[in-house]
């Protein structure tokens, strides 16, 4: 195999922990590659700097880029080929390049959630039937509520604006009709809140530096007796809600592990091969301040 050449686009990009992830993988696996950074600005303002990048992938001088915030709803009009999951979430997250010159688009997140998830908190969650409160409404809430409906999980989901939760909600039923899907407005009170609750999401950045006092939950709300926190920040690596989970004695673990699986994930579609995941959790065992 000649040298991958990979890379993660989006912005901004200064801390991101990607290069050193899959820099390790590959060193790992025997395979000659780079990985690099390509902060591209949202678009209209980084409209040049996207074009190329998607020239490049076309002609073969990339062979994949991840995607982050905030292009990841964006480069779904510039693929030639969509995976139905990816379309149903709405949001890409990898993208590669065919044979023929054609770039198609996947989501990782979803299944490198739903693996992590049941890695680290299996043991107290049950594998099928279980019910979620998911914290947000973006593209990560969206790849998170639709890898537990396909695990046959009931979701609610919760967002400060209430319509927002309810179009995250009606954009999946149109795919999947028949979902277990409620919308909520804002943290509901402890009467108010869904009953026999299993599983607590945050998919939202709050909690995440430089902003890592914010609390994503009512202060004044113990986590529910029986529930597991599942935190999607990772930066601090001790997020507040983590902190305050643990202190009511709920486990709680942070979104450290769902950024190694999907990038595994998508350099396995990349290169092929198994990837290592001992090889890239070792290259940011050691960090203390990750950022993207």
């Amino acid at each position: 195999m000649s040298a991958l050449r990979l890379g993660l686009l989006g912005f901004p990009l200064g801390h991101s922990l990607s290069p050193r992830l899959h820099t390790a993988a590959l060193s790992a696996m025997g395979l000659e590659g780079e990985y690099r950074l390509y902060p591209v600005p949202p678009l209209p303002e980084g409209e040049t700097a996207w074009r190329m990048l998607f020239e490049r992938l076309r002609a073969g001088d990339l062979h994949g880029l991840n995607v982050t915030i905030p292009h990841k709803q964006a480069v779904m009009n510039e693929l030639d080929f969509c995976e139905d999951e990816a379309r149903i979430i709405g949001a890409v997250n990898t993208l590669g390049v065919d044979n023929s010159g054609r770039v198609w688009g996947a989501n990782t997140d979803a299944p490198g959630f739903l693996r992590d998830l049941y890695a680290r908190l299996g043991n107290v969650l049950p594998l099928q039937g279980g019910r979620a409160l998911v914290l947000g409404a973006g593209g990560a809430a969206r790849a998170v509520v639709y890898a537990l409906i396909r695990a046959e999980w009931e979701v609610w989901v919760c967002a400060r604006r209430g319509e927002q939760a309810q179009m995250l909600v009606e954009s999946l039923r149109a795919s999947l009709p028949y979902a277990p899907l409620t919308a909520l407005e804002g943290v509901p009170p402890r009467e108010a809140l869904p009953p026999r609750l299993n599983l607590l999401v945050n998919a939202t950045p709050l909690g995440m530096a430089p902003h890592s006092e914010t609390l994503p939950w009512d202060e004044a709300l113990p986590i529910p007796e029986g529930v597991a926190v599942y935190d999607l920040v990772y930066n601090p690596r001790e997020t507040r809600l983590l902190a305050f989970a643990r202190a009511g004695g709920a486990p709680a673990v942070s979104g450290l592990g769902m950024l190694v699986e999907q990038a595994a994930l998508a350099l396995e579609r990349w290169s092929g091969q198994a990837v290592p995941r001992s090889a890239m959790w070792q290259a940011v065992a050691e960090d203390s301040s990750p950022q993207t």
